[in-house]
């Protein structure tokens, strides 16, 4: 598990280089044995889940960011199948409202954190006020070049109140986000997900690429590291994304309360 992690990881202070790294990337597993192992994963997740529950003093953070397709609801889907609903939370964030405008960046991610107890998952996140925003042109770069410092420090200030936070970047590549598009086109159930405006940000990947090269690279800390996940083959994507989940939840060890029956009888 270490020697997978450490494949993982954008190291403080280094380059993400994702061009570097190999989307299907198989992590020394093979297909049969990924799916084993992340069975077993998942039973340990849930019961480290629920612990953190009942422990209710700290809380876990998943960002989930990747380009169109790139797998962050099959992710959910696949890591999550098992977790207590009542202490897990999935926020897809949109383009901000008028009201959050009105805000500063980073205060619609504030309120969606995960409260003492739960793990929250972001689909998409305040990583798009750096990336999307950049590529789209909504802000100038003096605006959205400062946000990395700002986002590292709000994430201090958020493991630092008891909430750990795991980041990955699902990566693919050109060649398989073309299939998936392909297959969404094709498939009359999975239709609705396909955006024609996805093609124009595709038209740019160089570009696209650059751009979250930069932010991996610059919001990749101590306190939160960025992990880019090999995710043109679902099975490893599954398998990394859970070990880093139960890596940090051992890490955090949440101890059951001790309640206090002293004196209880049931009749």
């Amino acid at each position: 598990m270490a020697r997978m992690l450490e494949q993982l990881v954008v190291k403080p202070g280094h380059a993400a280089r994702l061009a570097d790294r190999d989307p299907r990337h198989t992590l020394g597993l093979d297909k049969a044995d990924g799916k084993e192992h992340l069975e077993t994963l998942l039973e340990e997740l849930e019961h480290l889940h629920t612990r953190l529950y009942a422990e209710g003093k700290r809380g876990l953070l998943l960002v989930l960011q990747g380009i169109d397709a790139s797998g962050k609801d099959g992710t959910i889907r696949a890591v999550f199948s098992g977790v207590n609903p009542q202490g897990c939370r999935v926020v897809s964030f949109k383009a901000p409202t008028s009201t959050e405008l009105a805000h500063d960046f980073l205060w619609r991610i504030h309120t969606a954190c995960p409260a003492r107890g739960e793990i929250g998952i972001f689909n998409r996140s305040h990583y798009e006020d750096i990336v999307t925003v950049r590529l789209l042109g909504l802000a100038p770069e003096e605006v959205w070049r400062p946000r990395a410092e700002l986002v590292r420090e709000f994430e201090r200030m958020l493991v630092a109140e008891g909430t750990a936070i795991v980041k990955c970047f699902l990566h693919i590549s050109k060649e398989e986000q073309r299939q998936r598009f392909e297959e969404r086109v094709q498939d009359p159930e999975k239709r609705w997900k396909f955006n024609p405006a996805d093609l124009q940000l595709r038209e740019r990947w160089d570009e696209v690429m650059l751009a979250y090269d930069e932010a991996l690279t610059d919001t990749s800390t101590e306190w939160a590291p960025w992990h880019v996940i090999p995710a043109d083959r679902n099975w490893v994507r599954n398998v990394a994304v859970a070990t880093l989940l139960v890596e940090t939840l051992r890490r955090l060890d949440p101890q059951l309360p001790e309640p206090d029956v002293e004196g209880v009888r049931v009749t």
